[in-house]
């Protein structure tokens, strides 16, 4: 068969509603319309965010489902029909430069989400979103309780959390330094507390922490890790003041532990947020170590109790045989 103007008309016709009816007709018609165990209608306050949502494109860079596939950060859930139900037009978006946000609600207090919006550099400083600070107070407010119903009622769950350690945190660091500290540790396991750092602070690991310092903690904590970064004026309670670590670690000489363990999970209620998703165990060692020498001035690595050596290790200058430090123990059995 000859290929005419007709036929090449016709048949691109009949091909783009062939693929309209499979990628839109069908899926409309079949969609399921049950709200799933975590819907719940949206406010009219949550409702006008949306709206903002919408209007300034952010569905062109954070999606707002998960698949099977996606378990990178902000991915809780996989995303069910039933979370989608009323929602007009619904906003599952197919570009993940930014996270996914269909489970963003609580994943973060309100307060860091204003910073965020402001100016993204202040609390992710490799962010490439762009400033929305010309929303104005009252808009951007309305967004921030738009994010945080995304989740439905685990975004509820997950803000009532938020709330019940914030008023704490706050009147921990009304108590002063010293206080807010003892409060921290607290929160710490003692496993946590008296577990040294098992890296050396040599010039590698300090170098390889002052990366990840500069990439994710000094919007907050500042260059100097005095606790006044850039996202300070937005924050309640403000980011810890590294320098108040001095003379008030516990037993007086543990901090690779508690730092480890705080970068690990975050701390609910504040703007800390974990970063267990984003760094590997090595690099909060090397962030730990960072801290340690250079605001706190302590190092608490080869403090009992060692345990075996870090494989990984640079040796120092000039190289010499090999000797185990004092107090090893092990063999060959």
């Amino acid at each position: 068969m000859r290929m005419s103007p007709a036929i090449l008309l016709f048949g691109s016709i009949a091909l783009v509603w062939a693929a309209f009816m499979a990628v839109v007709i069908l899926p409309t018609a079949t969609i399921f319309q049950q709200p799933s165990e975590i819907w719940r209608p949206l406010t009219e306050r949550e409702q006008q965010g949306r709206r903002i949502f919408i209007a300034n494109g952010c569905t062109y860079c954070h999606s707002q489902y998960v698949r099977p596939q996606d378990w990178d950060l902000g991915a809780e859930r996989i995303a069910q029909p039933g979370d989608y139900v009323d929602q007009r037009p619904q906003l599952l978006g197919s570009e993940r430069t930014g996270v996914d946000l269909s489970q963003e609600g609580g994943e973060h207090p309100d307060d860091w989400h204003v910073a965020h919006f402001v100016n993204p550099r202040s609390t992710r400083p490799l962010s490439l979103m762009p400033r929305f600070g010309y929303l104005g107070d009252e808009q951007i407010d309305v967004l921030t309780d738009y994010m945080q119903s995304l989740g439905g009622k685990q975004a509820d769950y997950r803000m009532a959390r938020q709330e019940y350690w914030r008023e704490r945190a706050i009147a921990a660091h009304q108590a002063g330094p010293a206080a807010n500290l003892r409060w921290l540790h607290s929160l710490v396991p003692e496993v946590w507390r008296n577990m040294p750092n098992p890296y050396p602070p040599d010039q590698a690991a300090l170098a390889r922490g002052e990366e990840v310092y500069q990439a994710f903690c000094v919007g907050c904590h500042g260059p100097v890790g005095d606790g006044k970064g850039i996202a300070v004026p937005y924050l309640s309670p403000p980011p810890l003041d590294f320098t108040t670590l001095r003379g008030n670690l516990p037993q007086g000489k543990y901090i690779g532990g508690l730092l480890y363990y705080q970068v690990m999970n975050g701390i609910t209620g504040t703007a800390m947020p974990y970063f267990k998703k984003d760094l590997e165990s090595a690099k909060i060692w090397d962030v730990s170590n960072f801290v340690a020498v250079n605001f706190v001035g302590h190092s608490d690595y080869q403090v009992p109790p060692t345990g075996i050596e870090a494989s990984h290790i640079t040796p120092k200058e000039p190289v010499l045989p090999y000797a185990p430090p004092a107090g090893a123990e092990g063999g060959r059995p």
